[in-house]
């Protein structure tokens, strides 16, 4: 093997071991803190909900008001003391009270949201961009599997709270592995472009577009499912939960093909999946039964494994290198924003409708993101790489 292919190997493994370590260790955060504040700590539902929307909102306002102001080499600085900072925090969870689980939820919001952009920006520093994007993305999917499995196992013989301790040697992964990523510290320094400027980049706003068509019904689906599940087909919990496993298989299965056949043209893609998502979306809510129910959820899975990383990828076409970290940044808030704001409009909108008739409702979302989005499709990073795509 050529020293130039051992390098882009170590690269391509390095970026999966690392975002593996990432993704797994932050689901686990943000799944198991709402189960100590209920079942360990006594919190009420609205405490929960609300412990929850801590995290999601210190996310928000650091990739929204720091991460783009920060230079590169501030922002690999700080994406190494963080991934130390995420293993510090995990005996702090397991040690935590009423009053200290607040706060540690807080702090990891802020460490986690310093994170995810410069992993991203890692990944399209690889001279293959898009499949280094796409393997990304594929590796978020395999953590989403990984993850919860691991913690399944534990839950047989553990308590939620000792969770975080068997986490460790994963979070450890990426705390050593961080200095890997010092080719984020090497890009032009490009905070000197105004927000206004970021904000009106055509790969951005497209990004923005198309995942808002996805994200918008994944954030309903993470709160709701199981819920929908049982109380619409009577199963048990165990069952219940299980419709996540054909949908997380599929994301997994789409983005693994996504990272061997890259897509050049993404306009098909896209609007292949934006109609998949809406069909699928009302076919839930017609399904007569659990099997047809979770046949859908596995085509909901198809859309949620290609529209991501087809996102980042318009915003690498779109934009210089020096710009990355801050367009990704731009991306990430956004992507807080609706996990904060539409799981609560999407319970709403079930008091008075149901939980079925409320997620197929968000097809209007999925068309009215679309229409926009159907003019963007005509500039030319939607065919192939913009001129702009360097570094």
């Amino acid at each position: 093997m050529s020293r130039s292919s051992s390098g882009i190997l170590a690269f391509f493994v390095a970026l999966i071991a690392m975002t593996v370590s990432f993704r797994a260790t932050n689901n686990m955060i943000g799944t198991t803190v709402p189960l100590v504040g209920k079942y360990e700590l006594g919190f009420s539902a609205a405490e929960v909900g609300t412990l929850s929307a801590v995290y999601m909102l210190s996310n928000l306002i650091v990739n929204f008001f720091v991460n783009p102001r920060l230079s590169p080499e501030k922002a690999y600085k700080l994406f190494i003391i963080s991934s130390w900072a995420n293993v510090l925090l995990l005996p702090v969870f397991y040690l935590a009270d009423a009053i200290t689980l607040w706060l540690a939820s807080l702090v990891s919001g802020l460490v986690n949201a310093l994170l995810v952009p410069v992993l991203m920006t890692y990944a399209s520093s690889a001279p293959d961009k898009e499949r280094a994007l796409n393997l990304y993305s594929t590796a978020l999917s395999l953590s989403l599997i990984l993850g919860p499995l691991y913690e399944t196992i534990l839950l047989t013989r553990f308590d939620y709270s000792e969770v975080f301790l068997f986490f460790v040697p994963v979070a450890l992964v990426l705390a050593i592995l961080s200095p890997r990523v010092r080719a984020v510290a090497q890009a032009p320094h490009g905070n000197k472009v105004s927000r206004k400027a970021h904000l009106r980049n055509p790969g951005l706003i497209s990004a923005i577009l198309a995942i808002t068509t996805y994200n918008v019904p994944f954030a309903a689906i993470t709160t709701f499912s199981a819920i929908l599940a049982q109380e619409r087909f009577h199963v048990n919990s165990f069952v219940a939960y299980s419709v996540y496993l054909p949908f997380f298989l599929a994301s997994f299965l789409t983005r693994l093909f996504m990272t061997l056949r890259p897509f050049e043209d993404l306009r098909r893609p896209l609007m292949v999946s934006i109609v998949m998502t809406a069909v699928s979306l009302v076919g839930q809510a017609l399904a007569p039964n659990y099997a047809v129910f979770l046949a859908f959820y596995f085509l909901l899975g198809i859309p949620h494994g290609s529209v991501f990383p087809m996102a980042t990828v318009l915003i690498a076409r779109a934009s210089s290198v020096e710009e990355r970290l801050a367009l990704n940044s731009y991306f990430m808030a956004y992507n807080n924003f609706l996990f904060i704001v539409v799981p609560p409009v999407a319970g709403l909108l079930s008091d008075f409708i149901g939980l079925s008739e409320a997620f197929a409702s968000l097809v209007i979302v999925v068309i009215a993101s679309s229409l926009p989005l159907a003019k963007y499709m005509r500039m030319p990073f939607f065919t192939s790489a913009s001129e702009r795509r360097q570094g």
